[in-house]
C-alpha cells in the first residue's frame, strides 16, 4: 500500500487504503461481484415493496463475529444508525439519509432512526421517504459492513485500531508505517480462504521502485509497475500481468474560497495552461485515459461530448489579463499538496511546473507523504491546491457528482456551491426515468467544469503485476479494495 489506513472502522473510512483492509474484514448486508452486480453477504435474501419504499432483509442465521457472537439484526440497526449519527463523522451518512426519520435522528430530534426495525432476530426492515434509484447498491459499499453492537458501543473510535467483523480474515496487528497482518477466519459462512495469512506492506508516499524491487526479491505476492522501464517489464513473461480500466477519477483539486482561486477565470487558466494528455503520454507512458470531465467512461451518465478545457496556453494568458493578472503580474506562488512522492509525481510536477510559468504563473509544490495528517489538513479546508483520486464507492454517477461536489457534501474538499448543481443533483437522487436521471447528471457535470473547481487528469486503468504462482485474482470495475482475497491460492509447485 502506497500509505497507511487512517482507521479500520467501516463507517469513518475517506481513503482507499482504509478500505483495502477494512473489505476484508467485514461483510455488509449484501456485496459486489465481479462485474459489479449485487449478490448476497449477510443478507440471505431480500424483497422491495412496489413502491420501493419499503426493504426487507433476512440474515442468514449461525454466522458469527471474529468474537465468536452471532450476528442479529440488531447488529444491522446499530451499524447504520451509527452511520447517520453526527458523531462518528460518515462520509456515507449522506447515502442513508432517505432511511425514514434519519434526518430527525441527524438533528437530534429523536433518538432512534424509525425507518430502521428489526421485526425478529433475523429480519431486518428499512423504510424509505423516497425511493432512491441505486439504494440496494449503497449497501455493497465499503462504509455498510455490519459491525458488533456490543465492541463498537464499548470502544468508541479505538474500535478502529482493533476492528472486529465477519469477515474472511481477522484483524492480528498493525505496525503503522510498516505493515498490517491478518489471519484466516476458518469459521467464514463463504468457505474458509485458502490464504492463511494476509500482509499489507506499507510503502509511504507511493515508493513504487522499491514496491517493485521487494517484488523482484520473492518478498511480494504483487505490485504496481513502475514509471522505469515500463514496456521492458510488461514485455517480460516472469509474471502476470493484471489490466483493466477503473470507475476512477484524479484530478488537482482548488480550494476556491481562498485567494486567488476564489476568480473563476484564474482557475480555467490554471486548466488550460497545462498539457494533460501529454503529461500521461511522456511521463506516465499513456498507461491511464485522458479525463475531460469527472464521470470515467462505462458510468452511466458518461458524456462523450462534454465540453472540457483542452491544452491551450494562450487562452490561459487572456484569461489571466482579464482577471487582471497580465502575464501573471500580482498573483502570488500558487501552493500545490500531494500526499504521494515517487520518481513520476516528481516529474508530472517539473513539467507542471514549466506549463504554468510559460503563461506567467508560479507553483510551489509541497509533499506530505503522512496519508492520516494530509487528510486533516484536506479536510480543514488548509490547501489551496491538492492532488486528490476518487474510486468509487458504487458504479453510479451520484458518487461522484454529489460526493465531490454537492455543496454540503462532507467529501467536497474544493468549497464548491452553485444552486443549480445541488438542485439537479437532489432531483436526479429522486428521478426513476433512467434517461431523465442521465440528462440532469449530464448538465450537473457540464455546469461544474465550467465553474473549474478542479482540474481533471485521468482515470485510472488498474495495472499490478502478480508473482506467476499467484491465482484468482479477481478485479472489478473499483479496483483493489474489492478484489476478494479469500478467493487467492498460491501454486508454488
Amino acid at each position: 500500500m502506497e500509505h497507511d489506513p487512517v482507521t479500520l472502522d467501516p463507517a469513518r473510512i475517506r481513503d482507499i487504503y482504509s478500505l483495502s483492509v477494512s473489505q476484508q474484514l467485514f461483510d455488509g448486508l449484501v456485496q459486489f461481484d465481479q462485474t459489479l452486480s449485487i449478490t448476497p453477504a449477510l443478507a440471505e435474501s431480500w424483497k422491495a415493496s412496489r413502491d420501493g419504499l419499503t426493504w426487507t432483509f433476512t440474515l442468514r442465521k449461525g454466522v458469527k463475529f471474529h468474537h465468536g457472537r452471532d450476528v442479529t439484526a440488531d447488529d444491522v440497526i446499530h451499524s447504520f444508525t451509527r452511520i447517520l449519527d453526527p458523531r462518528t463523522k460518515s462520509g456515507a451518512a449522506d447515502l442513508f439519509i432517505s432511511i425514514k426519520g434519519a434526518q430527525e435522528f441527524r438533528d437530534g430530534r429523536t433518538p432512534r432512526v424509525s425507518g430502521l426495525v428489526a421485526l425478529d432476530r433475523y429480519t431486518v426492515q428499512v423504510t424509505l421517504t423516497e425511493a432512491l434509484a441505486p439504494f440496494v447498491s449503497v449497501l455493497a459499499v465499503g462504509h455498510a459492513k455490519i459491525l458488533p453492537k456490543d465492541l463498537s458501543e464499548q470502544q468508541g473510535e479505538a474500535f478502529g485500531l482493533h476492528p472486529v467483523g465477519t469477515g474472511p480474515f481477522k484483524f492480528v496487528r498493525w505496525e503503522r508505517g510498516k505493515e498490517i497482518i491478518l489471519a484466516a477466519n476458518p469459521d467464514y459462512f463463504g468457505g474458509a480462504p485458502r490464504l492463511p495469512r494476509v500482509v499489507y506492506r506499507v510503502f509511504a508516499g507511493g515508493q513504487f521502485d522499491e514496491m517493485y524491487d521487494e517484488f523482484q526479491k520473492g518478498n511480494l505476492e504483487d505490485s504496481p509497475i513502475p514509471a522505469r522501464d515500463y514496456r521492458k517489464i510488461l514485455a517480460s513473461r516472469s509474471h502476470v500481468y493484471v489490466r483493466r480500466p477503473m470507475l476512477s477519477v484524479r484530478f488537482y483539486g482548488f480550494n476556491i474560497r481562498t485567494k486567488p482561486l476564489n476568480d473563476p477565470r484564474v482557475r480555467q487558466a490554471l486548466i488550460y495552461a497545462i498539457d494533460r494528455e501529454g503529461l500521461i503520454e511522456e511521463v506516465f507512458l499513456g498507461r491511464h485515459i485522458a479525463a475531460h470531465g469527472i464521470l470515467p467512461p462505462g458510468t452511466q451518465g458518461f458524456n462523450p461530448n462534454l465540453k472540457g478545457y483542452s491544452y491551450a496556453p494562450d487562452k490561459a494568458r487572456e484569461l489571466l489579463r482579464q482577471a487582471g493578472h497580465p502575464g501573471g503580474r500580482g498573483l502570488p506562488a500558487i501552493p500545490i499538496w500531494s500526499s504521494v512522492r515517487h520518481e513520476g509525481i516528481v516529474r508530472e510536477h517539473e513539467k507542471i511546473k514549466k506549463y504554468l510559468e510559460a503563461v506567467g504563473i508560479q507553483a510551489e509544490f509541497h509533499y506530505l507523504i503522512d496519508w492520516p495528517a494530509f487528510s486533516q489538513m484536506l479536510g480543514e479546508g488548509k490547501l489551496p491546491v491538492f492532488l486528490y483520486a476518487w474510486y468509487a464507492d458504487v458504479a453510479d454517477p451520484d458518487n461522484f457528482l454529489f460526493k465531490l461536489f454537492y455543496s454540503r457534501s462532507p467529501r467536497n474538499f474544493t468549497g464548491y456551491s452553485n444552486v443549480v448543481v445541488d438542485e439537479h443533483l437532489i432531483q436526479a437522487r429522486r428521478e426513476r426515468d433512467p434517461r431523465t436521471r442521465v440528462e440532469l447528471y449530464r448538465r450537473a457535470e457540464q455546469l461544474i467544469m465550467n465553474d473549474a473547481p478542479i482540474i481533471p487528469v485521468w482515470h485510472y486503468t488498474y495495472e499490478r503485476l502478480f508473482q506467476p504462482y499467484v491465482r484468482s485474482v479477481e478485479v472489478n470495475g473499483l479496483g483493489d479494495p474489492y478484489i476478494p482475497l479469500r478467493k487467492i491460492w498460491l501454486d508454488r509447485k
